[in-house]
């Protein structure tokens, strides 16, 4: 059966985004050492998923969940990470943070019941 979920991030500069992910998030990880030096895996924060009509091509998107967005805002631009305007999405407060390839992904503090304890707001 099913027991994890493994997400890959599509990079231009998978040296420097993998630098972003351990140094900057401190997010824990392992070297594959049947890959090239340097090709690490990381432990990600537990992971909750919701599927949303669209009505263009399907697909996939990655947003990063926090518990207060302002505090992990300023904590990351603190050290130099771009981060976008923070709006109201409904679902919750939302913006983007780039990554050193140029990436963005979404980051947001969610509105709605989570199954995750942490971020569980009822």
């Amino acid at each position: 059966m099913i027991r994890g979920l493994h997400l890959l991030l599509l990079s231009q500069d998978p040296a420097a985004d993998r630098a972003f992910l351990r140094d900057v998030l401190g997010w824990p990880w392992v070297e594959d050492q049947a890959s090239e030096p340097g090709w690490l895996i990381f432990e990600t924060p537990p992971t909750e998923m919701g599927v949303h009509p669209v009505s263009g091509r399907p697909g996939v998107a990655l947003h990063l969940m926090c518990d207060g967005i302002a505090a992990t805002v300023a904590e990351l631009k603190a050290k130099g990470v771009p981060v976008g305007e923070v709006v109201n999405a409904g679902y919750g407060l939302a913006t983007t943070v780039t990554l050193p390839s140029g990436a963005e992904v979404g980051l947001y503090e969610p509105r709605h019941k989570s199954p995750l304890a942490a971020f569980d707001r009822t």
